[in-house]
């Protein structure tokens, strides 16, 4: 019963977020609403084992992960957070509730799960196999999630250190801006062996609008690039799309009313069309992030033989975007390189 009702609300989680266009609420509001039965209903709290319920540690607090530990905790679990900037963590504490520890080491003792969500390579070896590395405190037989996008070689460098030590490594990049991790409605991407994925999605649902293993140590990477390569053609398309417009002298909003009904639609279109008319750029995925997946997909392809000549493109796009100052605008400020053009 307890896990019936969980997939119902977390159905209604989905539902509110692809039709919230039509509530007289907010989204937010709506969700936030939604996970009230999960924490405050009396029989299902007396069922805490029905839901899975476990210790878990979370490392890394940014924009993505501080939302996602949060929902970890409102579910149920036991989330320790770590965050390099410990200002942030004490913050997530109050807010959440839980705790905080000193070190990744100390978040993950005694851990059934540690998800990590950091920034780059170089963080991820840091937290998991430095010094005071997750994996000198994890258990034999604990499960390390990766939420972070790396390249698919430093993921498989972990996979293996982990599975030496008795722990299972799961990469499980996510998408969905901010606004998903908020929502708790991200789409999760997932290389690892069957037994570690099905141990950990119950405890990604939370958070997932979709999570799926589409192979091995790896493949969830992989995917992700997959996911850049796409978004990075779209946003370009886009963004000249409304610069046509501007310079025809036509009106943006009417313009994308129209054509976002037919085969131009998109979410990109759909949820950043109004910003940048507007020429606001703070909603969303970082340029500096997005030239740091952009290498790893274009250094990816030659290692594959892939051929990404469109993305090379829009990666050296996004370097003009820097030049203007703009490494900290979401992706969606290609159009202002193009207004900067004339």
């Amino acid at each position: 019963m307890p896990g019936t009702t969980v997939q119902i609300v977390r159905s209604c989680k989905i539902w509110v977020a692809n039709h919230s266009a039509g509530l007289p609420f907010s989204r937010s509001f709506a969700l936030s609403l939604l996970n009230i039965p999960i924490c405050c209903t009396k029989w299902v709290s007396d069922s805490r084992e029905d839901l899975h319920m476990a210790k878990v540690a979370f490392l890394g607090l940014g924009v993505m992960g501080y939302p996602m530990a949060g929902h970890l905790q409102a579910a149920g679990h036991d989330v320790t957070v770590y965050n390099r900037t410990t200002a942030k963590a004490e913050a997530w504490v109050a807010q959440h509730g839980g705790s905080m520890a000193a070190t990744p080491r100390e978040a993950a003792e005694g851990a059934a799960f540690v998800m990590a969500c950091v920034g780059n390579d170089d963080d991820l070896r840091m937290v998991c196999n430095g010094p005071n590395g997750a994996f000198h405190g994890m258990s034999d037989g604990s499960i390390f999630v990766d939420h972070t996008t790396v390249s698919a070689k430093v993921t498989r460098e972990l996979y293996e250190a982990g599975k030496a030590a008795g722990i299972a490594f799961v990469d499980a990049p996510i998408s969905g801006g901010q606004a998903g991790a908020e929502n708790g409605v991200l789409s999760i991407m997932c290389g690892a062996d069957q037994a570690a994925y099905d141990a950990a999605e119950p405890v990604m649902q939370v958070y997932s609008k979709i999570c799926r293993r589409i192979g091995e140590s790896g493949a969830g990477q992989m995917t992700k690039m997959c996911n850049q390569i796409a978004i990075a053609g779209l946003v370009q398309g886009l963004s000249e799309a409304l610069h046509f417009a501007e310079k025809a002298g036509l009106d943006g909003r009417s313009v994308v009313e129209v054509i976002s009904q037919g085969a131009a639609g998109s979410w990109q279109m759909a949820n950043r069309y109004e910003t940048m008319l507007d020429d606001h750029f703070d909603h969303g995925f970082a340029v500096d992030w997005m030239r740091k997946d952009l290498g790893i997909c274009l250094d990816t392809a030659d290692e594959t033989g892939a051929s990404l000549p469109v993305t090379a493109l829009v990666d050296q796009f996004y370097k003009d975007v820097q030049k203007l100052g703009g490494g900290r605008w979401d992706t969606s400020s290609l159009i202002k390189r193009l207004r900067a053009l004339g």
